[in-house]
């Protein structure tokens, strides 16, 4: 049950670069370890400030520089060059710490070097187009009477032209195309536009619609839920204050780091042309009667990063245990924002984040709690938040006073991707596919569907199949136009949510759960499908014949437990191998994909680990097979 419900522990960094010195780092690689000992010898670990970094690694997007001072030509253009690659693997965006040696021991810098590091630093980024931010500066112990001085440092692109869009076969290699020449680069750079998604999670009359409402339209809440009214989707969501669809919103932050949102900008088209990075939040319902329009939010639209939203003066209450265990089982990575801090006495508002420190410490859970109450702990809890998911930061934060939401803020813009560039390019080398989670009619466009790009890259005019339908078949289509964050966009690259235009395609086809894919894919479909489960809770025994609604990725539909391999019941926590079969109509499913179950307060998670592919309707199928692990 441990490893369905925790999360897999971050990998751990190893190597080191020697690209801080060039051929020169090599020749002197022998000595650098002497001069670590003299240098260890002489500042001693604290358990306060600790002399050291992890030893640099070298891949990702964390670069060390001892120091930046007056370096020659050929060198700057190695340090250019270097910089485009850290760039490239943290999509868009990369660290440097300066005064930092590459196994990682803090030397730092005095007042004058460090000036002059980092206007090096600054005069690398421009020759890449990007901008530096500095994001932290410290002081470190040395023997000398001068201050030594390291300092932590954001690099990121400036936004290119998004119409520009310049192809190249799938099959060439990313770091190939970065070195062959300016318009390889320039390709991408396109492909670099950093979007996180996160899942706002919370009981009901939590404050996250209220939140998201201070955060993309710049103006705080009057303590009346003003800010959330341009959130809502519904006149009864108005009416109650209460959401019950998914709703999109989006954050931006420029290449300086400096919020882009609807305070300076009218569309969401003047966001996206501003930012080098963007939020996009999934705003999901708290209340329990729409529990699995929340489950389908998580599910189907694959967030990178989940906010459960706490308020302070509840506590932890209604759906609040519940939204935490979903988001754990599908192992997304959470965080936990306090609101309401105004409404409440300080000794309140400490108990609610001990009451959450206890919950998160208990078995199952297995989290590290992280209170963030400064700029700094904002800084380091979105490092360590990416590099481990045991790491559980924790805000708090008022919507009507704007208290500590600028460290949210914070947070927001350092945090980095999950995902490196090479399983970037690992998918978009894949064929294409797309799972349809909504679908629209639009006046004078036709069929729009929305949803995310699985793998693959998809542009207009391209010629797709879309199922499987009720019959079991897949029809042709084709991509009219993509619109992205609300504005034009010619191609979609895997792990981008979308809207597609299909033209005249017949809406009455179409329904949430299909996947548009490539005709080379040759998608196989099923009735049935066998999962290795997890039982999480039953009032009594979970038997053949038990009818639960599965949800895997953007699939949700009642299923029948067929057969249970060497069991004839289950009880709460116990496991098995269950073979389902889907009661109206086949779907696409995938070897591995994680799966989840309910019906009433009956739940499970799991994982698919076997197809049978639908030859015929399963009122046709022999009754007589047998389950298989």
């Amino acid at each position: 049950m441990d490893s369905l419900f925790g999360t897999a522990a971050a990998a751990q960094k190893s190597g080191s670069s020697a690209a801080n010195n060039g051929a020169a780092g090599r020749k002197t690689a022998k000595n650098g370890s002497k001069k670590c000992k003299n240098r260890s010898a002489r500042y001693p670990k604290s358990s306060n400030n600790p002399p050291y970094l992890p030893p640099e690694a070298e891949e990702g997007n964390i670069e060390y520089k001892l120091k930046l001072v007056d370096p020659t030509q050929y060198r700057f253009e190695h340090l250019a060059t270097q910089m485009k690659w850290r760039l490239q693997e943290g999509r868009g965006e990369a660290v440097y710490q300066i005064g930092v040696e590459d196994n990682g021991l803090l030397v730092g810098l005095t007042e004058e070097d460090m000036k002059a590091s980092l206007k090096t630093l600054r005069r690398m980024a421009e020759r890449v187009g990007a901008d530096i931010t500095v994001l932290r500066e410290r002081e470190v112990d040395y023997d000398s009477d001068e201050p030594h001085r390291i300092a932590e440092v954001l690099i990121r692109k400036v936004p290119d032209d998004q119409q520009v869009i310049v192809w190249f076969p799938c099959h060439v290699h990313l770091m190939c195309l970065m070195l062959s020449g300016p318009c390889s680069w320039r390709y991408v750079t396109l492909l670099q536009f950093l979007d996180l998604r996160v899942a706002v999670l919370g009981n009901v009359d939590s404050g996250k619609s209220t939140l998201l409402g201070v955060l993309t339209q710049g103006e705080l809440d009057n303590g009346r839920g003003r800010a959330r009214l341009n959130l809502f989707r519904h006149l009864h969501e108005i009416q109650t204050g209460r959401t019950s669809s998914i709703s999109i919103e989006i954050l931006g932050f420029d290449s300086k780091g400096e919020v882009v949102n609807y305070s300076e900008s009218r569309t969401a088209e003047e966001i996206c042309e501003s930012a080098s990075k963007m939020i996009t939040f999934i705003d999901l319902a708290g209340h329990h009667k729409y529990l699995k329009t929340t489950i389908f939010g998580l599910t189907s639209y694959c967030p990178d990063f989940a906010m459960l939203v706490v308020s302070a003066n509840t506590g932890i209450a209604g759906t609040t245990r519940e939204h935490l265990g979903l988001a754990m089982a599908l192992k997304v990575p959470i965080f936990i924002v306090v609101s309401k801090v105004d409404l409440c006495a300080k000794g309140t508002v400490e108990r609610t984040v001990r009451q959450l420190e206890r919950i998160l410490k208990q078995p199952g859970c297995n989290k590290v709690p992280m209170l963030v109450s400064s700029t700094d702990d904002a800084v380091t809890a979105a490092q360590k938040f990416a590099q481990s998911p045991s790491i559980t930061p924790i805000f708090t934060l008022s919507s009507v006073s704007g208290e500590s939401l600028d460290l949210l803020k914070v947070f927001f813009n350092i945090l980095p991707p999950l995902s490196n560039s090479k399983e970037q390019e690992e998918l978009m080398q894949q064929l294409t596919e797309f799972q349809v989670d909504e679908i629209y009619t639009v006046p004078d466009v036709g069929t729009v569907v929305g949803g995310t790009l699985y793998s693959g890259i998809c542009r207009e005019g391209e010629q797709l199949v879309v199922g499987p339908t009720d019959d079991g078949e897949f029809r042709e289509l084709t991509v009219c136009s993509i619109q992205r964050n609300r504005s034009g966009c010619r191609v979609l690259r895997a792990g981008q949510a979308a809207t597609l235009a299909l033209g005249d395609f017949d809406r009455s086809l179409l329904r949430k759960g299909m996947v548009m894919v490539s005709p080379e894919m040759n998608p196989t479909i099923c009735w049935r499908f066998e999962a290795e489960i997890v039982l999480l809770f039953h009032a009594k025994t979970f038997h053949k014949g038990f009818q639960v609604t599965v949800h895997v990725g953007n699939v949700r539909q009642t299923a029948t437990v067929e057969a249970l391999q060497g069991k004839d019941e289950l009880r709460t926590g116990e496991k098995a191998v269950v073979r389902f079969k889907f009661i109206k109509h086949p779907e696409y499913l995938k070897v591995g994909a994680k799966l989840l179950f309910r019906e009433g307060v009956t739940k499970g998670i799991g994982q698919v680990t076997k197809l049978q592919p639908a030859s015929q309707h399963p009122s046709q199928t022999p009754q007589s097979q047998s389950c298989e692990a």
